[in-house]
């Protein structure tokens, strides 16, 4: 897209083309605000981003109109999450007794995901997406957010708005240059994630196989494998100095592949790539005429995969709560801040659970499971609950006035 003028007038300027930006500029287009949506890169291709797409985003696509289309993309299906505990597999969570319109998570590269809800969005008048466009600072008057200045194809532009939302992720510029403090968590791990090209008679492996020792995950991703293990907090480094060999024999320890296979598919570190796991939030969401959400406003684990999918429940929060006030031109820090004390506690409630898991996961046994631990293990609700949590959430949030 290409402007001829130095200042590109908006009601609402999104920062950030992800799942929440992309979603937040279609609800309010929707109804009729005008938003300029900006996107530091050329395109959505990224590798290994959040590509689960789970049953209360699947509801919201069905209450806008168009789940049977998006479904007609190319995606994988899981109604019930496994894993091994003790060495047997378990059913971790069951999907199929969620009161919504799709019973299972779909897995979908994350630019399919984005591509679909852009390509509806651009059907909008009042939406313009900007691609190239890196925000450098904000605007301000008075202690009131203005608008973004930014480099747009290498040009120098200013965007006026009303509302800025930064939906930028974990290292939000939005968020840094409105100087928002931050609650750090921390977390004791970091994932590599990798390809392994599948082959025909590959067994029915799912989502949360974890070999025959822990920290070892695979999706099914079509054709190929995308794996994760599970490392100690910065210790890249130290497997990278030992070499890619040492590694990949590791590797062979905690996943169902042969050292061969391995070895064709991994040939340099360049075909690694490491996730730094951060858990964080902001004390506060808004200021004046500038709030954040998604991964801007909390970085979640990879845990449960339910990052993405927060951040599109913050989207739809968020239009539920300000579009009639933007409106009216009637917008004001109260009605920015409803929108994080309506998603403080699901987004709080994730966090704590996901703490607790990773926390739990760094203990090394040393005796036999207890009895409450056994007891539990053997009740039939408990993956129907984990379901419930994965799948939908501690808050459901549907788009009002369709």
């Amino acid at each position: 897209m290409t402007h001829h003028s130095d200042h590109l007038p908006a009601t609402c300027c999104i920062v950030g083309g992800g799942p929440a930006g992309l979603m937040l500029g279609y609800l309010l287009a929707r109804k009729g605000v005008h938003v300029t949506l900006l996107e530091k890169h050329a395109d959505f291709l990224r590798d290994f981003r959040g590509d689960t797409i789970h049953p209360s985003t699947l509801e919201i696509i069905w209450r806008l109109g168009f789940l049977d289309e998006f479904l007609q993309l190319p995606h994988q299906r899981a109604e019930k999450l496994y894993g091994e505990i003790d060495g047997k597999e378990t059913t971790l969570a069951d999907f199929s007794h969620l009161p919504t319109q799709c019973k299972f998570i779909a897995f979908m590269p994350q630019w399919d995901f984005l591509n679909f809800i852009c390509g509806k969005a651009a059907l909008l008048p009042t939406f313009s997406l900007v691609h190239n466009a890196q925000v450098t600072g904000l605007i301000e008057e008075n202690g009131t957010v203005k608008g973004v200045n930014a480099r747009i194809n290498g040009e120098e532009k200013r965007i006026d708005a009303t509302l800025v939302v930064g939906c930028d992720g974990r290292n939000s510029v939005v968020r840094e240059q409105a100087g928002m403090k931050i609650r750090r968590f921390g977390a004791p791990r970091d994932v590599l994630w990798l390809k392994i090209h599948k082959l025909p008679d590959d067994p029915q492996w799912s989502m949360g196989h974890r070999g025959p020792k822990k920290n070892f995950i695979m999706i099914d991703r079509g054709d190929y494998w995308q794996c994760g293990y599970s490392i100690t907090k910065d210790s890249l480094d130290a497997l990278q100095q030992q070499g890619l060999a040492p590694f990949l024999a590791l590797l062979t320890e905690v996943s169902p592949f042969t050292l061969a296979r391995l070895e064709s598919d991994i040939r340099h570190w360049d075909e690694v790539k490491l996730l730094k796991i951060r858990i964080d939030r902001l004390k506060s969401w808004a200021i004046p005429s500038l709030l954040c959400i998604g991964d801007a406003a909390h970085a979640m684990s990879p845990i449960g995969g339910v990052g993405v999918n927060l951040a599109i429940q913050d989207a739809v929060a968020t239009a539920n709560l300000i579009t009639t006030p933007l409106l009216r031109g009637r917008l004001n820090l109260k009605h920015l801040q409803r929108v994080q004390r309506r998603r403080a506690f699901p987004t709080w409630a994730t966090q704590s659970l996901q703490i607790m898991i990773s926390k739990a996961g760094q203990k090394k046994r040393t005796k036999p499971p207890g009895r409450t631990e056994l007891w539990l293990r053997s009740r039939k609700f408990i993956p129907f609950l984990f379901g419930r949590l994965i799948g939908i959430g501690f808050y459901r949030e549907i788009p009002r006035g369709l």
